[in-house]
């Protein structure tokens, strides 16, 4: 429910009645002026800005164990950035784009062929619960400079965060520029079937299909950022240690909770072995200790806990090689949170669940490939994962793998890095997603392209639209003749 709910209502009228409320005001103001729209993006600003303490705070909460200058460098300053952008750029976004009249010849005579970028009015935003402020405030970038109002429904698994963004919102924006609605799946599968003007939804794929079934109802437009298992292929020139640092920086932050970690990494049966030392030794240098160890992430909650503990067990069970980083050997059978030491499983079989589902967790497949081709056969007989990350200096190799591999977005030499690109779009393709956003593209995603056609009054014209008026006759016939022809 929003946090200005009241207790008479059901979930579904509650939050019809705040999507009324929105509207009615958009279509009362009218689409925002650039000012309007900075400020909103100002005032969002303001709150990360202001609250980065209490946001890092939650989120250790949230976890049981965060590290707050991860919060602040992902959720805080990662949301800043994006925020940043688009009130930088935004009147610059909002511009009329010219377009050429067809034929030419009209726009000597005053035609004009244009496309206005209009607000779509009321933008729902399901966020999820791995980064829940930085993916409910990366959105609101594209949204607000797009001129929308916005309802959130975060997560009920960041429960603490999710009550300190209500509080959080509520404190500079009224509850028809943007609301939070709280509470766990029925208000979620309420919020989905409302009748936005467009919704975006990040999360698992398999809640996906729920969302999009709900939001097929009053057939609204989505964005899905989604996730999926997103491969590493490293190629014969790469820099092993060098790789193996940067694959291992990707996998162990949030231990791996990250819709863009690297998933599995495909590497040629010769530097396999190599690659494992030292991935290891680059975990190592990372977190000496993991049980109390503040910079070490925990698994969100014990069911998630529980299902990556069954991959591990699972893959061990049919003959997987499971190697553990735990340089301490510290017993994490016994600690107060949900803690998984980094894993990698070697020889992994497409049997296991490992291969089958986004892992979500700090484990870490390694398979071996004979040819860079038979790496990228592999790929494409999967599904079409969010990211996909190469090693290697290698031009044609590296052009082969781009070409021939079809994925959301990549990271050449490095892991995760093109979310970072606020000048990028950022989005899924099949079944990793639908749709993307950041920057420009984001303003775009929010915002309706309208096409713009002014006719002119000149007589010229006149004469012109007279050929195609009927009666039909010898002017049209000229006409089609010339334009039907090779």
């Amino acid at each position: 429910m929003s946090a200005s709910s009241t207790a008479t209502k059901s979930a579904p009228q509650n939050l019809r009645a705040i999507m009324d409320k929105q509207r009615a005001a958009y279509l009362k103001d009218g689409p925002p002026s650039a000012e309007i729209r900075i400020d909103r993006l100002n005032r969002c600003i303001g709150l990360l800005v202001d609250h980065q303490d209490e946001i890092a705070d939650a989120l250790n909460k949230d976890f049981g164990s965060r590290s707050p200058q991860m919060s602040k460098f992902i959720d805080v300053s990662g949301s800043i950035g994006p925020l940043k952008h688009a009130r930088d750029n935004l009147k610059k976004w909002m511009k009329v784009e010219r377009r050429t009249t067809t034929p030419a010849i009209l726009g000597w005579f005053g035609a004009k062929a244009e496309v206005h970028y209009q607000p779509l009015g009321v933008v729902g935003v399901i966020a999820p619960w791995n980064f829940p402020v930085n993916l409910t405030f990366t959105p609101l970038a594209g949204v607000l400079a797009a001129g929308n109002r916005c309802m959130i429904k975060p997560s009920e698994y960041s429960q603490v965060s999710s009550e300190l963004m209500a509080r959080m919102f509520r404190k500079v924006f009224d509850e028809t520029e943007i609301a939070v609605c709280l509470g766990g799946a029925d208000v979620g599968d309420a919020f989905s079937r409302l009748p936005f003007d467009h919704l975006l939804f990040t999360g698992a794929t398999s809640i996906a299909y729920h969302v999009m079934r709900a939001a097929s109802e009053n057939l609204t437009p989505l964005t899905l950022e989604l996730g999926g298992k997103s491969p590493v292929i490293i190629g014969q020139g790469a820099n092993i240690a060098q790789a193996a640092a940067r694959v291992m920086t990707g996998k162990t932050m949030n231990a791996g909770q990250i819709c863009l970690a690297p998933d599995y990494v495909l590497i040629s049966e010769g530097q396999r072995d190599e690659f494992v030392s030292q991935a290891t030794a680059a975990a190592t240098a990372m977190y000496p200790t993991l049980k109390d160890n503040p910079d070490y992430t925990s698994m969100i909650n014990q069911r998630h806990f529980d299902r990556v503990r069954g991959y591990i067990d699972e893959a061990k069970s049919k003959g997987a090689k499971v190697i553990e980083v735990n340089p301490a050997k510290e017993d994490l059978r016994q600690q107060p949170h949900h803690k998984i030491a980094p894993t990698f499983i070697l020889d992994p079989t497409d049997d296991m669940k490992v291969m089958q589902d986004e892992i979500f967790g700090p484990v870490l497949p390694v398979k071996t490939y004979k040819t860079v081709d038979e790496a990228i056969g592999y790929v494409n007989s999967k599904a079409r994962p969010l990211g996909l990350y190469y090693f290697g200096g290698d031009t044609a190799e590296k052009e082969r793998v781009l070409t021939r591999t079809t994925s959301g977005g990549v990271t050449v030499n490095d892991t995760i890095m093109h979310v970072a690109m606020e000048d990028l779009p950022f989005g899924g393709v099949g079944p990793s997603g639908m749709g993307s956003y950041h920057g420009l593209d984001g303003f775009r995603q929010f915002s309706h392209r309208k096409a713009i056609y002014s006719q002119p009054t000149s007589k010229f014209v006149d004469n012109q639209l007279k050929a195609i008026r009927a009666p039909y006759g010898a002017a049209l016939q000229k006409q089609l003749a010339g334009s039907i022809k090779r």
